[in-house]
């Protein structure tokens, strides 16, 4: 739905979000390797010569920045993120959660928005929306999470709240102490989706406005999806079925 125009810059933006990512979540970088390599994505963000891959990445979103003008933070405050993935495994609170998907996630949102030319308005709703697609992503992949990266986004004093230690995501399936700690973040989310529904009226760009309204249904979907199936016991996933509605009534909303 995205404007042809645009799609080669959003690419690029994609691929060192990519390459980033992939360097936070590298099983065999130390944490120091990876807050190295992810400063060194930075440096050539700001003007330094790229040596890999990943680097080239950053060099290639770089002229598309300037030639875009778009604030180059969209980019390097995903960073931020990535250096907290490399060392940070437990969240304190959900407002330390928060903290996390303000740099995530938030970022990526606001930079498709100022790629279409949309105003500072447009960010409250759409940083609920980015933060709520990324608590989402947390909760489908809780267990994949803390097996392969030791990694538990669900606050940590929540486990001792419900009994629990974080080994409890290991689990063939939630049990109901699990089930209240998932329903609660699913609460925390919905909250967000509410927010976030106010968006697609606030964007100008008739094709934007129609993603906007796709993605909104999508988070609103995907968290009724997890409140009824179990991410323990299996990936929590849109169907087909439920994709093709969402992108039937965000077109609509949007034109």
């Amino acid at each position: 739905m995205l404007p042809p125009r645009l799609r080669s810059h959003i690419a690029r933006y994609y691929a060192f979000a990519r390459a980033a990512d992939d360097i936070g979540d590298h099983p065999d970088l130390s944490p120091l390797d990876k807050i190295v390599a992810l400063d060194r994505l930075e440096a050539v963000l700001a003007g330094a010569d790229p040596v890999t891959d990943a680097e080239r990445s950053a060099a290639r979103l770089r002229a598309s920045l300037a030639e875009t003008r778009v604030d180059p933070r969209c980019a390097s405050d995903l960073l931020i993120a990535f250096r907290q993935d490399a060392w940070k495994r437990r969240y304190r609170d959900w407002a330390d959660l928060i903290g996390y998907c303000r740099n995530s996630a938030n970022p990526v949102g606001r930079y498709l928005l100022a790629l279409h030319g949309e105003s500072d308005g447009t960010h409250a709703p759409s940083d609920a929306l980015c933060t709520s697609l990324q608590i989402l992503n947390h909760l489908q992949d809780l267990k994949d999470d803390y097996r392969q990266l030791d990694r538990v986004y669900l606050p940590l004093p929540w486990f001792t709240e419900h009994g629990l230690t974080p080994a409890a995501l290991d689990s063939p399936r939630a049990d109901t102490a699990m089930r209240r700690m998932i329903d609660r973040a699913l609460d925390g989310v919905d909250d967000l989706n509410r927010t976030a529904a106010r968006l697609p009226g606030l964007v100008h760009d008739r094709r934007m406005r129609m993603e906007a309204a796709v993605i909104v249904r999508v988070a609103r979907r995907l968290a009724q999806r997890l409140r009824a199936g179990d991410p323990l016991a299996g990936r929590v996933a849109l169907s087909r079925v439920d994709k093709l509605a969402c992108v039937a009534g965000g077109i609509q909303r949007g034109w």
